[in-house]
This record gives C-alpha cells, sequence and structure tokens, in this order.
C-alpha cells in the first residue's frame, strides 16, 4: 500500500515539472512572435505611410492644377462679362443720346409752336375786343331803338316764352289726362266685367235667429222645466233669448252674436236627443256645444285656405277665418265675402299682370278684424292690421288691410285691387241689408255698456236689443248692491245710446251650494 501511494507521489512531481516547462516553453514561443508580428506591423506602417504621402503629394498637385484651370476659366468669362456689359452700356449711352437730340427737337418745335400760339392767342384777344365793342355798340342801337334795356328785354322775352310754354303745356296735359283717363276707363270696365263674369256667388243675407225643432210639445214644457229654471239656466249659459210662443214643435233661438246662437242651437239639439234636461246637464251640455264650434270655426279656416289656394298662414289667423263663418256684415257672411274678395282680387290681378298670390292673400285677410270687433275696442281696419302684424304678415299684406276702406291712401297695386273687389262684391244685389250693422253695433255697445261696471261677471243683449241680461258676481255684489247697479246701468244707457221704445236692464245673482256624497 504504501509502495503505490509514493509511485502516485512521484509521478504527480513528474508532471506538475513538465507542465511548467511547457509553460516556460509557451511564453518564450509567443513573446518571439509577439517580437516578430511587431517587426512587421512597424514596417507595414512605414509603408503605408510613405504611400499616404506620395498619394498626398500626387492629389495636392492634381488640385493645383485643377485649380489653376478653373481661376483661368472664371478669368475668361469675368472678361467676356465685362466686354458684354461695356458693349451693354455703349449703346446705352448711344440710344440716349439719340434721345436728347430728338428731345432738343421737340423743343425747339414746342418753343416754335409756342411763339405761333402766343401770336394766334393775341389775334383772338384783339378779334374778343373787336367783336364786344360792336356787340356793345348793337345793344345799345338795340335799346335805343325798342325802348328797353336789357334786362327788361331779357324779363320780357322770358314772360312771352313762360306763357307760350305754359299753355302747350297745360294742352298737352289736358289731352293726355283725357287719353289717360279714357283708356284706364275702359281697362277698368273690362278687368271688372271679367272678373264679375268668373265668379259666382250665392245671392243671400244672414238672419238673426235660429230655428230649433221640437219633437212634440211635451218637449218645450220640459226645456221650460219647473218655473222655468231650465230655460234660464240655458240663457245664462249662452247669453241667448229663447222665444217660445205658440209656434208648434219649434222653438226660437235670437241672439245677435252666431256664435253664441250656434252653440245653444247645437246645445237644445243635443238636449232633445239625450232627453234629460236640468240645469247641470245643460251646463255640461253647454261645454260640448262650445268645443264643437270650435272645432267647427279650425275647420272652416282650413276650408277657406284649400278653396282659396292660399299658403303658410299663421294657426291663429286661419282660426280667425273660421270665425268669420258666424260673422255677418250688413246680413252677409263675412267668411263668403272674404272668399268672394279673394277669387276677384287673384282675377283682377291675373287681368292687369300683378301678383295674384299676393292679391288673394290680402283679399282674404282684408277683414280679418271683424273676427275680433266683438272682443276688443277698436274699429275692424285697426284690429285687422294689428293681428296681421301680430302674426307677421308682409307689409304689403298689413297696407291692404289698413287701405281696403280708404283710412290710409293705397299705395301699391294690391291695396286698390283688394279696394275694388271688396266693392264689387258688396256691391252685388241682395248680398247686404244696410240695417243690421248698426243694429249689431247698437248690441255690442250695450254690453259694452253692462261689462264696464265692477262685479259683472258676463252680459247678453238679447230679444232685439229690448233686455239687457246681465250675471253679475255673488262674492262681490249683494242684493242691495243689485239695485244700484241696475239703476246706474239704465242711466248710462239713456245717455249714451239712441234706440226706439224702452231696454228692460235685468241682473241675476246665483249662490250655488255643492257638495259630494263619498
Amino acid at each position: 500500500m504504501p509502495e503505490s501511494i509514493w509511485f502516485y507521489v512521484i509521478f504527480g512531481a513528474i508532471a506538475l515539472v513538465l507542465a511548467i516547462i511547457g509553460f516556460a516553453v509557451g511564453q518564450f514561443y509567443r513573446r518571439k512572435s509577439a517580437e516578430a508580428s511587431i517587426g512587421s506591423a512597424e514596417a507595414e506602417a512605414k509603408r503605408i505611410l510613405g504611400d499616404a504621402i506620395k498619394t498626398a503629394e500626387t492629389k495636392k498637385k492634381e488640385m493645383l492644377i485643377e485649380a489653376k484651370d478653373e481661376i483661368f476659366q472664371m478669368r475668361q468669362e469675368t472678361d467676356r462679362d465685362l466686354r458684354e456689359r461695356r458693349s451693354e452700356v455703349q449703346r446705352q449711352e448711344h440710344r440716349l443720346q439719340q434721345k436728347e437730340e430728338s428731345l432738343d427737337k421737340k423743343i425747339e418745335n414746342l418753343e416754335i409752336k409756342e411763339e405761333k400760339l402766343q401770336k394766334r392767342a393775341k389775334e383772338i384777344e384783339e378779334k374778343i375786343e373787336e367783336s364786344e365793342k360792336i356787340k356793345r355798340s348793337q345793344l345799345e342801337m338795340l335799346e335805343r331803338i325798342s325802348g328797353f334795356s336789357k334786362e327788361q328785354a331779357k324779363e320780357h322775352l322770358l314772360s312771352v316764352l313762360d306763357g307760350q310754354l305754359a299753355h302747350e303745356k297745360a294742352v298737352k296735359i289736358m289731352d293726355y289726362e283725357q287719353k289717360t283717363k279714357d283708356e284706364s276707363d275702359r281697362l277698368a270696365r273690362e278687368i271688372i266685367g271679367h272678373a264679375i263674369q268668373r265668379c259666382a256667388a250665392d245671392h243671400s243675407s244672414e238672419v238673426t235667429v235660429s230655428v230649433v225643432n221640437l219633437p212634440n210639445d211635451e218637449m218645450k214644457g220640459r226645456i221650460i222645466g219647473r218655473e222655468g229654471r231650465n230655460i234660464r239656466a240655458l240663457e245664462t249659459a249662452t247669453g241667448v233669448d229663447l222665444i217660445i210662443d205658440d209656434t208648434p214643435e219649434a222653438i226660437t233661438v235670437s241672439s245677435f252674436d252666431p256664435i253664441r246662437r250656434e252653440i245653444a242651437r247645437l246645445t237644445l239639439e243635443k238636449l232633445i236627443l239625450d232627453g234629460r234636461i236640468h240645469p247641470a246637464r245643460i251646463e255640461e251640455t253647454v261645454a260640448k256645444a262650445t268645443a264643437e264650434v270650435e272645432a267647427t270655426i279650425k275647420q272652416e279656416g282650413e276650408r277657406a285656405l284649400i278653396e282659396s289656394g292660399v299658403h303658410n298662414l299663421h294657426p291663429e289667423l286661419v282660426r280667425l277665418l273660421g270665425k268669420l263663418r258666424y260673422r255677418t256684415s250688413y246680413g252677409q257672411n263675412v267668411l263668403k265675402h272674404s272668399l268672394e274678395v279673394c277669387h276677384i282680387a287673384g282675377l283682377i290681378a291675373a287681368e292687369m299682370g300683378a301678383d295674384i298670390g299676393q292679391a288673394k292673400r290680402a283679399g282674404l285677410l282684408h277683414d280679418i278684424g271683424k273676427a275680433l270687433d266683438h272682443e276688443q275696442e277698436g274699429s275692424h281696419i285697426q284690429l285687422g292690421v294689428e293681428a296681421a302684424k301680430k302674426y307677421r304678415e308682409s307689409e304689403a299684406i298689413i297696407h291692404a288691410i289698413h287701405a281696403h276702406h280708404g283710412e290710409v291712401e293705397a299705395k301699391t297695386v294690391v291695396a286698390c285691387i283688394v279696394q275694388a273687389a271688396d266693392a264689387i262684391s258688396a256691391a252685388r244685389p241682395g248680398a247686404r241689408r244696410e240695417n243690421i250693422e248698426n243694429y249689431i253695433k247698437r248690441l255690442e255697445k250695450l254690453e259694452e255698456i253692462a261689462n264696464s261696471f265692477g262685479g259683472v261677471e258676463r252680459s247678453f243683449a238679447i230679444q232685439a236689443g229690448r233686455e239687457i241680461r246681465i250675471v253679475v258676481k255673488p262674492e262681490q255684489v249683494s242684493d242691495d248692491d243689485m239695485v244700484l247697479i241696475a239703476h246706474d246701468i239704465a242711466q248710462r244707457i239713456e245717455n249714451e245710446l239712441e234706440y226706439p221704445g224702452q231696454i228692460k236692464v235685468n241682473l241675476i245673482r246665483e249662490n250655488r251650494v255643492t257638495d259630494y256624497a263619498k
């Protein structure tokens, strides 16, 4: 066992010595090879440096040669440019010299002409002085012969000419005026004749009463009610006068306001069909009839637009047109009259070559204020103008409405056409009655006086203006106050209105108590 250990130790030592020797030999060999490489690299570097120096010298010589060539070429070009500029300057100098010579010649010619002109001007001045002398001598001679001075002769001639021209002017103007008048009369007759011939209209007038037929006379008693409570409730709610006379199976509804009359008529027809007639039912039916009439008003306005061919009208103006269905003027239905004026205005505008659409629109709206004069103060023209402005109609339409009765001067063709169409429609035989308008105005004034008193809720002129029925507010007016108010209203009516016979002032004060059973 010890011999083997020694063997391994000796073997390791030998290996170690061999490794050290190998390392030393390797180091020596590497040093020698490195020295040889450095030597060869230095030689190569010297060679490369020498080649670079030679190359640089060669490039330097080439660049110097090129620079000399470029400088030579630039010098040649500069010399050429200088020669060209010298020649151009010489040409310019030569041209300027020629111009100076020509200017000198022109100046000499101008001086010669100026001398000639001065001589000519002196000659002209001398001749003018001579002519002035001759003129003065002639004027003096004429003044001596005529006995007039210069100013007097001028005034005399002007006065003579003025008289002659004024006479000729007057003759021409009269001639033109007569021709224009004859021609305009002929054209107007022709245009109006064509318009009337092409427009057909009903020859009918409206009345202020409506008749409601009853199924039997027993229904009359039910409408009157116990102690007349039903008929009083109906008259109070609608503002009309119900006339129940000896006419069998009929009740007459009387009111100057067609809308109230229509609401009362519809209410009676509905109550007769329903059969239940008492104050509460009457009020409910009046509300339904009022809603139906409002719907009819809207439909009538839309129908009028379709019939007339007018478009883009404000909805409120359409409603006002519909209200004209229940408005009369001297017995003539105002909506039919407005449609008739619309058609006639369109026909006249077509004959004259004017704006047809504008003429028809103005004709349709010319009496729109009559839908408001029951409710507001003022003439129907003022109310119509205000409504047209409010709903943004054009200035031409507003002016036509304002001028259609001559309140202002008609300044447009459309306004003149609407005036003529309105007169044609109103002048038809049977179209209007003369006294109905005054009658309606009197009834309106009667209601206006009653409504002006404090505590009055509503008022209705009935019995053809022989009675004014006034509903007062029970919380503001006592039973004692009613006597004083009735007396004051009667006094004002006597002072402000003219009427035949007498007018009955009837005040109504109603207290209601309502409770509900639950």
